[in-house]
């Protein structure tokens, strides 16, 4: 009835997928909460450099952005100009 559970390719399959299992869950269950996400707020910016290539032939282009550290300025980035108060 289930002839193909007992297939080499089946057996491999299901070793490779338990291991990489196992070895997820490791990873997830080591990194929790060991150290925080993100950065430390405070004064300046980060720079972000970003850049693509195109091919061998040239082209491309490239850029840098940056991100504020202080929390408060970061939010102030996405209210729009014309925003008013809900005071």
């Amino acid at each position: 009835m289930f002839a193909w559970a007992t297939t080499p390719t089946f057996i491999l399959s299901s070793i490779i997928l338990l291991v990489v299992g196992v070895r997820a869950l490791m990873i997830v269950w080591r990194e929790n909460g060991s150290k925080p996400r993100g950065s430390e707020p405070g004064k300046g910016d980060h720079v972000i450099s970003c850049e693509y290539n195109s091919g061998a032939g040239g082209g491309g282009s490239h850029g840098e952005f940056r991100v504020p550290k202080d929390p408060q300025t970061y939010a102030k980035a996405f209210i729009p100009m014309g925003a008013k108060r809900k005071e």
